[in-house]
């Protein structure tokens, strides 16, 4: 699960004023972090977790593993379609048992073999550590008996009872490159679904200090952390082990960080920067920073949405009738907010899964994503009204500020509801506060595939307990739904029952879907091969010196 800090113009950041260069980066010249002809900066952003791939879900974490971290299965970074990586073979008879053989000679970062162990190990650490990723490794046999039980009040104050084994039964060691994944269901996209890093093996060195190893881990990726300065940067180069066949062109790469997308783009522009897919809603305006950079810039389409979501009832109950957010739904004028904010680089949703996604079929919103002033004041009549402010949070270390101002406006000119921008200083802390259940109102939430598949739209956002489910929505014809969906023989029959499934939530709305994203890059006279994946963020190990 992919929490994007929503990369340029809106969508996941906020025009701010603009910052003189140098503020945020690192100061340094292209290619900081080693010999600056074999190597390249690109934009960066905090990490809100330690990178410990089962803990990390979020945008700012995964740009770092994308580059570093080996997994079972590689998605092609032009076509989202899943190819083997590590993995030898993935077979099944039935949807639950699936075996699993993995390639001799594949080595960590450190030069240690990646045997079986390495994931079995890690999947049971992580589900015994309550890392933040755990339901991705639900539908496996015996991850209850790990897991314990859930929070009582769902809410995060009260403590969960502990789980009564430290070892999935679901989880078979076969021989050093063999094991087995049994599941409580069938699930007949499981293959798919593991190439998300949250799958992504451990070495034996992490067992002895995850902490330490989540500041500077070892990994099997192309590339490797050689160190992380907090609001900094992040230094990778390559990895003298590696043997897949995904390699890296460039010798090393920096990971800038720096306070918002406006201070990333005039260092794009001074040369001091080699390439970023946040560009600033200021230069998406008619299309300017394609003027800026003269050729060097390209828009392309992505698995990504952003939503406005909403606290728990238990944290805010203002918020509880979805009537009311049906209203608020169609009192945003998605198409104006998209052409003048965002100069088209966003599309306005109709629906909760994007365009191009495997399994997508547009409507599913129905007339509530539709900008109805009218009807809007109909169903916030019959919600009972609105009473106070209406807050929309947002992190203010990316181009955010901007659609949030026009979207409450919007709100206001349909509803008179007094609504106004809560901009949190980084995306760090927005997330920090969301996911301790400490932030009240409705905020940003952009998410972009960890997978290419509609259900990975759908489970993990608003499943019971789902890993990303901010919402705490549950609702168990919905959950039914989506066991029905798993347990297909098909993917067609998958397709259409998750797709039944999307428009169940058109009832109940518990997040309102913005708009689908497009990624706006751009990139320095030093580099070429330049482009950004299905996956919302640039492809940083295709990149080359010209």
């Amino acid at each position: 699960m992919r929490r994007l800090t929503a990369p340029a113009v809106v969508a996941g950041l906020s025009a701010t004023a603009l910052i003189a260069a140098g503020c945020g980066g690192s100061g340094s010249s292209p290619g900081a972090g080693g010999d600056a002809t074999k190597s390249i900066s690109v934009f960066g952003c905090n990490p809100e977790r330690a990178l410990i791939p089962a803990d990390v879900n979020e945008n700012c974490g995964g740009r770092v593993l994308d580059a570093t971290v080996a997994r079972l299965v590689h998605y092609d970074p032009k076509t989202a379609q899943p190819q083997n990586d590590i993995a030898e073979s993935i077979t099944t008879p039935d949807n639950t048992t699936f075996t699993v053989k993995i390639k001799k000679g594949y080595k960590f970062s450190d030069g240690t073999e990646v045997k079986a162990k390495n994931f079995v190990d890690a999947w049971n650490f992580s589900v015994a550590n309550a890392y933040i990723n755990t339901g991705f490794f639900e539908p496996f046999k015996g991850f209850r008996d790990v897991s314990g039980g859930r929070d009582p009040d769902g809410d995060g104050p009260q403590t969960a009872p502990p789980g009564t084994s430290k070892t999935m039964s679901g989880l078979k060691i076969v021989d050093e490159h063999t094991f087995t994944i049994t599941t409580v269901q069938k699930i007949s996209n499981l293959p798919v679904r593991l190439g998300y890093y949250v799958f992504a093996p451990l070495p034996d060195a992490f067992f002895a200090d995850p902490k330490a190893f989540g500041q500077k881990p070892i990994s099997a990726g192309p590339y490797r952390v050689d160190s992380w300065t907090k609001d900094q940067e992040i230094r990778v180069s390559k990895n003298p082990s590696y043997a897949g066949a995904f390699g890296g062109n460039v010798e090393a790469i920096t990971f800038r960080i720096f306070p918002n997308s406006d201070a990333a783009y005039i260092e794009l522009l001074a040369g001091n920067l080699d390439a970023t897919d946040d560009i600033p809603s200021n230069a998406l305006i008619n299309e300017k920073y394609k003027q800026d950079l003269n050729g060097r810039a390209a828009q392309d389409d992505s698995g990504a949405i952003q939503s406005l979501g909403f606290a728990p009832v238990s944290v805010d109950p203002l918020y509880k009738n979805p009537k009311l957010r049906q209203a608020i739904s169609m009192a945003i004028d998605r198409k104006t907010i998209t052409d003048k904010v965002f100069s088209k680089a966003r599309v306005p949703a109709d629906g909760w899964v994007p365009p191009g996604i495997d399994g997508y079929k547009g409507g599913a919103c129905g007339e509530y994503c539709t900008f109805d002033p009218a009807r809007a004041k109909q169903l916030l009549a019959e919600a009972g009204g609105f009473t106070g402010k209406m807050t929309v949070a947002y992190n203010a270390d990316a181009s955010h500020k901007d659609w949030v101002e026009a979207l409450c406006n919007s709100v206001k000119n349909s509803l008179s509801i007094d609504c106004v921008g809560s901009p949190v200083s980084t995306f760090a802390t927005l997330r920090q506060k969301i996911n301790a259940r400490k932030l009240k109102g409705a905020f940003s939430a952009a998410w972009v595939m960890d997978y290419p598949s509609i259900e990975n739209f759908l489970s993990p956002l608003f499943s019971t307990n789902g890993p990303a489910n901010d919402n705490l929505y549950s609702n168990k014809a919905f959950d039914a739904k989506l066991s029905q969906a798993a347990a297909a023989t098909t993917p067609a029959q998958a397709n259409s029952l998750y797709q039944e499934a999307e428009v169940m939530l058109r009832n109940d709305f518990p997040v309102i879907p913005l708009w689908y994203f497009k990624v706006n890059s751009g990139w320095s006279e030093r580099v070429d091969n330049v482009r950004a994946t299905p996956f919302n963020r640039l492809e940083v190990a295709g990149i080359t010196l010209k």
